[in-house]
């Protein structure tokens, strides 16, 4: 361009209004271009002008996006899409100090030479380019413009103490992932910001910082490019840079412009390095404050003045040296590394044999390394596309189609994501290339739509991977002292904001295992300030609820439905449980003591309402002497007492302090002194509850599946929690304590001191086996002796009289599971009759009787054997039982007391030696004075006086 117009140089520091005093200046003007150094930046400008004059007169061109309405009037480019000649009133260059910028310099040095508006230029940027300015451009004006508020700087400081409103400056990808992921975790969440972003995904990013999603930001050198944010510090994670191809410090101009981004319009800023980074020395930080640094002295230059003739003149005109001291001969960019490397194919300088063929390849090779793999791979991907274009004129549909194709998937992480924008840069930047496809419209919409939604992903990982929205929210809620509402669904999930934070068990807040350490604190600081007026509404509500809709458990916990609040804790005595409560400090006392009174009246009610009979016998004033003493012994075994634990005390008992506790319900059984009603399933569950409290137990023992006689011993069970249970262990089962007493009534008529064998009803009370049989009567302080003989069939007894299959139907009583009794305080069920050669030992055979009738030849086999058990009293019972006897002053048995129980009369019949016989049958007791039944020699003196 022509030198034409004033030429203004608007030059200070970071804050001053630069860029919109341009803005203001070209829509003065009828036309006008302006260069931004960002794809980023410029597409906020565009978006700016816009919104003042309307999308139909404002462009934006960018190397990978064009929009030009065909009334043009202001164009918004970066500095690189700049078109020649376009002979604009208005012409800027934003940030023009990037003159001295290694790779990118030359560009800027040529619009600093060349490009002219015909009224006016402006170049903007850092007052370190005056003199550069003066002796490159001497009829340049220069206008100061002071910064509009203060930058301080502000020493080191740990990201985890960086105030809100904060930017973090990393300077690679992986130091911004590491500082966003550590401030998720500390602090909620932070945007991203990087160069490498699409416009699309930076503006989400950016969106959410700006309205106040997330207080932090995370951002790469490129923020330092004009990018207007709202934020009120700046801290470097580092103060050195990998500029491509080493590690170098930071300038104070370079670290200056990043600082002054600090602090907006009127609004001081502050700057400092986070932790992890050296503090600035007081002379970098007061020159940084004070905007004093060294001038440019060099600055970057390329020859703009090519030539085409062949591929040699080419590049020799590149590499062509400046003719002014301030310019430097810019490295080597990539671009001319292209254009080497591809000269050296064959088939590419067979083709670029002219001028128009060397001005292809030269824009082929122009292409930006957005993939940055390699050079050699960049360098293919070029010699592809010159080697298409120079033949066909356009790329191929096809082949263009299936490149764009791969790169057209949103799944993966953040670093596919990445990539794949990065890749379809290139294609955009191809598709915006005039005549390089057959349909430019189309394959600009479509390279568009692909990365638009790879843009969209990229935020949504981003967002996912760095920003906890809950705790992002709880902190600016709190930060701001907003009333903070909550909101509990049915199941007492909690949410807040629409953010789930927890769940609320009764009156206790769990908050979300999700979350880190560093945010726990957050979230339940929050929720529990949201959640107090949810406390109190569900305190009234559960002091109001029927005790239907309260339970304890089997560990003394207290639930409410599905809701744990509050456990049962030892008392003064094991009928007195108190309560503790569950019930979060913040919801108060007022809370704590409802939810304390209600769960003690419904423990209150759930003991006087099943242990009413031993509340009531308590409270029987009637009851005098041994009688109360005893009454008193009940109470505190909850109901039930081992007799051997309170055998003297029973022995002192007479007959009317028996009668008046049988009133109560009390129940002198032989083995244990108990009350049938609180042997039932609730008292039980209870009883074990409070015997477990008052013992201080840790674990609780477990209360019996209802209805089963028999249950196996737990080895490593408290001592009592069988009695408890309502059972007694007796070998490695234990039984329950009312269906032994029925036993041992069965026993009583039994011969013990010759021996007896087990009857059918004995092993049908019990539900037990023959072999298991013998092991409980070992647990009650029998002898079992086991024997083996001859099966004896009642043949005679089924010839004298045959049984039809009706009438052995009406003498089979009905089965019923083993073990299991009908109700609880009635005569238990008959259990199915053993299929065990013992058990139906006592029943005749009547089909082994026809078969021993019909086959004679069967006389000659082998007798079929049965085993069998012989029961003695044992000398020293297990844990302290006793032989079972009548009991003085217990209820009489009536006629017949004698009389050996169930059918079929005495078993063992044809038992060898002759004695078995005796031995199952016991002589009925005379009429004479009862003997003491709780004597030790009990049970010798009635084996003597039945010997006589």
């Amino acid at each position: 361009m022509t030198t034409q117009g004033r030429v203004v140089a608007v030059l200070g520091p970071t804050n001053t209004g630069k860029t919109t005093y341009a803005i203001e200046r070209m829509l003065a003007h009828r036309t006008g271009v302006i260069g931004l150094p960002l794809r980023l930046l410029a597409r906020e400008v565009y978006d700016r002008i816009v919104a003042l004059r309307g999308p139909s007169v404002v462009a934006l061109v960018t190397g990978e996006e064009r929009i030009v309405p065909p009334r043009t009037q202001y164009w918004v480019c970066t500095v690189e899409a700049m078109p020649d000649g376009m002979g604009a009133d208005f012409l800027a260059i934003d940030e023009i100090q990037l003159c001295a910028d290694p790779e990118r310099g030359h560009v800027f040095t040529d619009r600093l030479l060349r490009a002219r508006g015909q009224h006016e230029t402006l170049f903007l940027g850092s007052d370190t380019m005056r003199g550069a300015i003066a002796d490159l451009v001497p009829h340049a004006q220069f206008l100061r413009r002071d910064r509009m508020s203060e930058l301080t700087y502000t020493g080191q400081k740990k990201i985890s103490r960086m105030k809100p409103r904060s930017a973090i400056v990393g300077f690679s990808v992986e130091n911004v992932y590491a500082i966003a992921e550590l401030i998720r975790r500390q602090k909620g969440g932070a945007a991203v910001v990087m160069g490498a972003l699409s416009p699309r995904t930076r503006n989400a990013q950016v969106d959410m910082y700006q309205n106040g999603e997330v207080d932090y930001l995370v951002a790469t050198d490129a923020i330092g490019m004009g990018l207007n944010l709202d934020v009120d510090h700046i801290a470097f994670s580092a103060t050195t840079k990998f500029d491509g191809r080493r590690m170098r410090p930071l300038a104070p101009n370079e670290l200056a412009q990043i600082a002054g981004r600090a602090g907006r319009g009127m609004k001081n800023g502050t700057f400092g390095v986070t932790g992890d980074a050296r503090p600035l020395d007081d002379g970098m930080a007061q020159a940084i404050m004070d905007h004093r640094f060294t001038p440019q002295s060099k600055l970057n230059y390329r020859n703009h003045a090519l030539k085409f003739g062949s591929i040699d003149h080419l590049i020799r005109s590149l590499e062509a040296p400046a003719d002014h001291e301030r310019l430097v001969k810019a490295r080597e960019a990539d671009d001319l590394k292209t254009l080497k490397t591809l000269s050296e194919i064959t088939e590419v300088a067979a083709r670029a044999s002219d001028g128009t063929s060397i001005k292809l390849l030269w824009d082929v090779c122009r292409i930006p390394d957005f993939r940055g793999i390699s050079h050699g791979e960049h360098s293919d991907l070029a010699a592809t596309i010159f080697n298409y274009l120079h033949q066909s004129g356009t790329l191929p549909n096809d082949w263009l189609a299936r490149q764009i194709k791969r790169i057209d998937r949103s799944d993966g992480d953040i670093d596919a994501l990445s990539k794949r924008l990065a890749f379809i840069r290139t294609w955009t930047y191809v598709a915006q290339r005039k005549g390089w496809t057959d349909d430019e419209s189309h394959w600009r919409g479509e390279t568009r739509v692909v990365e638009d939604r790879l843009s969209d992903a990229l935020h949504e990982r981003l967002t996912q991977r760095f920003v906890d929205r809950r705790t992002s929210v709880l902190l600016r809620r709190l930060g701001q002292k907003e009333a903070i509402v909550a909101d509990v669904n049915d199941a007492g999930e909690v949410t807040i904001e629409g953010e789930f934070v927890g769940k609320l068990d009764g009156f206790r807040f769990s908050q979300d295992k999700g979350a880190g350490a560093a945010e726990a604190k957050t979230i339940k600081t929050a929720s529990l300030q949201a959640l107090a007026p949810h406390f109190h509404l569900r305190a009234d509500r559960f002091y109001n609820a029927p005790d239907t809709e309260i339970d304890f458990t089997e560990q003394g916990g207290l639930m409410w439905g599905k809701d744990a609040v509050g456990k049962l804790v030892a008392g003064a005595d094991a009928m007195k449980p108190q309560v503790e409560v569950f019930v979060d400090e913040v919801a108060g006392p007022d809370v704590t003591q409802k939810v304390q009174r209600r769960l003690q009246h419904f423990i209150d009610r759930k003991v006087a309402a099943l242990f009413e009979p031993l509340l009531n016998l308590s409270r029987d004033e009637e009851l005098t002497g041994l009688a109360r003493g005893f009454a008193f012994q009940m109470v505190e075994g909850l109901g039930v007492l081992p007799r051997a634990t309170v055998a003297d005390d029973v022995k002192a008992l007479d007959q009317d302090a028996r009668g008046a506790l049988r009133k109560h319900g009390i129940r002198f059984g032989q083995f244990t002194i108990f009350m049938p009603l609180l042997l039932k399933p609730a008292p039980t569950r209870l009883r074990l509850v409070l015997w477990s409290l008052h013992k201080g137990l840790d674990i609780f023992p477990e209360s019996p599946p209802p209805g089963l006689v028999t249950i196996p011993v737990e080895a490593d069970a408290a001592a009592g929690s069988d009695t408890m249970s309502g059972y007694r262990n007796a070998g490695t089962r234990a039984i329950r304590i009312d269906m032994l007493e029925r036993l041992a009534d069965m026993l009583r008529s039994e011969d013990s001191r010759g021996g007896f064998e087990a009857k059918a009803d004995m092993l049908s009370i019990t539900g037990m086996t023959l072999e298991q049989f013998s092991d409980l009567m070992a647990g009650l302080g029998y002898k079992a002796e086991k024997g083996e003989r001859e099966k004896v069939k009642a043949v005679d007894a089924a010839i004298a009289a045959p049984v039809t299959p009706a009438e052995a139907d009406a003498q089979t009583p009905d089965p019923a599971p083993v073990g299991q009794i009908a109700d609880e305080g009635t005569a238990p069920i008959a259990a199915e009759p053993a299929a065990d050669p013992e058990v139906s030992a006592a029943i005749p055979d009547v089909a082994a009787a026809e078969a021993e009738i019909g086959t004679p030849a069967d006389a000659g086999a082998a007798p079929e054997m049965e085993v069998f058990y012989t029961f003695t009293w044992g000398r020293q019972p297990a844990r302290g039982g006793n032989r079972p006897q009548q009991r003085q002053g217990d209820k009489p048995q009536g006629k017949g007391r004698g009389k050996p129980q169930g059918k079929g009369g005495p078993r063992g019949k044809g038992k060898p030696g002759g004695k078995a016989q005796q031995s199952f049958s016991a002589r009925p007791p005379k009429k004479e004075k009862a003997i003491d039944p709780d004597n030790p020699f009990a049970a010798a003196l009635m084996g003597l006086k039945n010997d006589k």
